[in-house]
């Protein structure tokens, strides 16, 4: 338990920022939805003046997830590549970042196609998996290291006390996206990291009936804060106050959704390695996975996501995706049910065909998002599509 935060997670999940209304005594946030709040006298108010600004009901979603990542300031945005751009606002034009290779294809389409031009940045992309590569690629502009572990899709972890000490010795801030594994899977600011993000489309919000983001700064450097503060109020990518109610009524099974979300994908990555039609299968908890150590080491448990490579290419590949019956073929991730998607032709078609294939996304590459259903209807699910 962190020093920070003394109670349990599951608590600050059901609690943290959350008090029942002085108004009316109701036990659940409500949803507020006014835009502006009258005024005493002028500048005079109860800590609300324009939505934009700041919202109860965000606030309390902004609050609680800030007390899950054992952060000092939490931020909630519209979606998840909101948060990335508010964070790479921070920069200044002619600023390098050192990104991790293989990172979800919105965030390199919004760095390449967007920041690099409007922002003036400039981005190289290393494996991370090897620090030796984070080391060469620093020069004396570069200002930000942006990790995001387990990757998406081919789910590779690095080292992120390694990845904050090297950026705090070289005054470089850090910024790890923590979508895949979730607050309660891995906590980036317990090793060192200075932001931690999520698209809390995904497990935050865990029923795929929402689109958000959220950042939280892990050290309170009011000056950082403030500047994030700044950019928020000023750019406006803000949750929505039902949104933000949505996130709340979700972080309070937040646990206990991961502990299955982990158990299932772990039992159906051990039930299908070495299977016949499959080339491999690509998930953290196996012992076969080239950081199974560290993850071991930096994750309470090792996440719900898996990928695989089916023999065959992208006709046998296709055929599979088309032939599953619990697994939904469709984007997004983090939700109760199972989806399945190609991410050659799905959430990485962004990236060139030669990138792809470089980094390892084949056109024989699924990722599969594993839900909460019964195991055993999902085991069958995967072995009739296979056929």
């Amino acid at each position: 338990m962190s020093k920070k935060n003394k109670q349990g997670f599951e608590t600050r999940a059901i609690h943290a920022g959350q008090k029942a209304d002085p108004a009316t005594g109701a036990v659940m946030m409500p949803i507020y939805t006014s835009s502006t709040y009258e005024q005493e006298s002028p500048g005079v108010h109860k800590g609300y003046d324009y939505s934009r600004s700041a919202n109860p009901t965000r606030k309390a979603f902004e609050e609680c997830i800030a007390s899950l990542e054992n952060g000092v300031a939490g931020f909630g945005f519209s979606s998840g590549v909101a948060a990335i751009s508010a964070c790479v606002e921070l920069l200044s034009p002619g600023d390098h970042v050192i990104a991790m290779n293989d990172l979800y294809g919105g965030t390199v389409r919004l760095f390449n196609e967007i920041k690099t031009i409007s922002q003036g940045i400039e981005v190289t992309y290393v494996d991370m998996t090897n620090m030796d590569n984070v080391v060469a690629a620093k020069t004396d502009k570069t200002k930000m290291i942006f990790v995001e572990t387990p990757t998406n899709p081919l789910l590779r972890v690095v080292d992120l006390s390694a990845i904050a000490d090297f950026a705090k010795a070289e005054d470089i801030l850090s910024v790890c996206d923590n979508t895949f594994a979730s607050p309660y899977v891995q906590q980036p600011l317990n090793h060192g990291i200075d932001i931690v993000l999520h698209s809390a489309t995904k497990y935050l919000g865990g029923h795929s009936d929402l689109i958000a983001g959220a950042l939280v700064i892990g050290k309170k450097d009011e000056t950082l804060i403030a500047r994030m503060a700044n950019i928020v109020n000023s750019l406006g990518p803000i949750t929505g106050a039902f949104d933000s109610y949505l996130i709340l009524r979700s972080l309070k099974t937040l646990a206990i959704r991961m502990e299955r979300h982990n158990a299932n994908a772990l039992a159906l990555a051990k039930h299908f390695e070495g299977h016949k039609d499959i080339e491999a299968i690509i998930y953290p908890g196996l012992e076969s996975h080239p950081q199974h150590a560290l993850a071991s080491k930096q994750m309470n448990g090792f996440g719900g996501i898996i990928s695989m490579n089916i023999k065959g290419g992208l006709e046998k590949s296709t055929t599979f995706l088309e032939k599953t019956r619990i697994f939904a073929l469709a984007e997004s991730l983090g939700g109760v049910e199972s989806l399945i998607e190609h991410p050659a032709l799905m959430t990485h078609a962004s990236l060139p065909k030669e990138r792809r294939e470089a980094i390892g996304i084949t056109d024989g590459l699924v990722r599969l998002s594993v839900g909460l259903e019964s195991l055993d209807d999902l085991v069958e699910d995967i072995e009739q599509a296979l056929v």
